[in-house]
C-alpha cells in the first residue's frame, strides 16, 4: 500500500522523466560545418592547373557586321575536382563581351594545380581574348535584334599574376609543354621550321559551292614542335576553318630556338585552299 509521500516520490520521478523527454526532443539537430579547402597560389611547390582543351562552335561569321575584339582580365580558383568558381571580371566591367568571357570561364574545365602530388585549390587570373561581331537574328515573331557572334575561338591566358599576362612577356598558353614564357622571334630568337605539312581537305559544302580561299590559322608552336592551341584568324566559313584547325594540328616543327635552347613562339600558318577540278555549275 503506496503511502501519500510515496506518491508524491512517484510523481516526481515521472515528472522528471518527463521533463528530460521534452528537453531531448526540443534539442534542434547538430549541424556539422564543413572546414573550408585552403586555397594556394602558384608556386615551387604549387603547380598551376592546366586547361583542358574543349571544342566550341562558331557560326558562319559572314553576315556579321561591328567587327569587335576586346581582352578581359578575370580572377578565378581552380577546385581540387578541376572545376573553376569565384569566376569575377577585373576589367572592363560590365560589358556584354565581359560577361561573355565570364561565362566563357565558368564552363572551363582545368587539369587541377597540385602540391606534392595532391590535387588542391589553386588561385589564378585569366585573360580572355574574344573576336566577334553583330549580327541580325530574327525571333519566333519576326522581330529583329542584334546578336553577338564569336567569330574565332577565344584565346584563355592563364597565370599566377596579372603582371605576367603583360604582351612582351606573355604567360605560356595552357596546353603548351615547356617554359612559362611566349617568345617572340626576333632578337635572338629563331623561328621554328616546318619539319612536314598536311594538306588540308576540302569540306563537301565549299566543294558544291566552288568556294576556295587562304584561311590564317594562329598556332603556338611549343619546345617540342608540336602545334598548341590553333585559332583562326581569317575564317572562310563553309566548313573550311575547321579543315584547316585539323591540317595545322598535324604539322611538325623543328622548335624555335634561343640560342641552343628551344622555347615556344605564336605563329600564323597559311592554309590554301585551291580546287583543281572546279564542279560545273548548273
Amino acid at each position: 500500500m503506496l503511502l501519500l509521500r510515496d506518491l508524491r516520490l512517484v510523481a516526481l520521478v515521472v515528472g522528471l522523466g518527463a521533463g528530460v523527454a521534452a528537453s531531448q526532443q526540443a534539442s534542434p539537430p547538430v549541424e556539422t560545418v564543413a572546414t573550408p579547402a585552403k586555397t594556394y597560389d602558384v608556386g615551387p611547390d604549387v603547380t598551376a592547373p592546366q586547361l583542358i582543351p574543349m571544342e566550341r562552335a562558331i557560326p558562319d561569321p559572314s553576315a556579321c557586321t561591328k567587327e569587335i575584339e576586346d581582352a578581359i582580365t578575370l580572377s578565378l580558383i581552380v577546385g581540387a575536382n578541376g572545376s573553376p568558381r569565384e569566376v569575377t571580371v577585373i576589367n572592363p566591367i560590365g560589358t556584354p563581351i565581359a560577361r561573355l568571357a565570364q561565362r566563357i570561364v565558368e564552363q572551363d574545365m582545368f587539369k587541377p594545380g597540385t602540391l606534392k602530388g595532391e590535387a588542391v585549390e589553386v588561385s589564378l587570373k585569366a585573360r580572355v581574348t574574344i573576336e566577334g561581331c553583330y549580327a541580325t537574328k530574327k525571333d519566333a515573331a519576326g522581330n529583329s535584334a542584334e546578336v553577338f557572334r564569336l567569330k574565332a575561338r577565344p584565346v584563355q591566358v592563364f597565370a599566377a599574376k596579372l603582371a605576367e599576362m603583360e604582351p612582351d612577356r606573355q604567360v605560356d598558353k595552357v596546353g603548351t609543354a615547356g617554359t612559362p614564357e611566349l617568345y617572340k622571334i626576333g632578337n635572338g630568337v629563331s623561328p621554328p621550321i616546318p619539319l612536314n605539312s598536311v594538306q588540308a581537305e576540302f569540306s563537301d559544302e565549299a566543294r558544291r559551292k566552288n568556294f576556295q580561299g587562304v584561311c590564317l590559322v594562329s598556332v603556338i608552336v611549343d619546345v617540342h614542335g608540336k602545334p598548341q592551341n590553333p585559332r583562326v584568324v581569317r575564317p572562310l566559313g563553309h566548313g573550311l576553318d575547321e579543315r584547316a584547325l585539323e591540317a595545322v594540328m598535324k604539322y611538325t616543327f623543328k622548335p624555335a630556338m634561343k640560342g641552343k635552347v628551344p622555347v615556344p613562339v605564336m605563329i600564323t600558318v597559311e592554309v590554301n585552299f585551291r580546287l583543281d577540278n572546279p564542279i560545273a555549275p548548273y
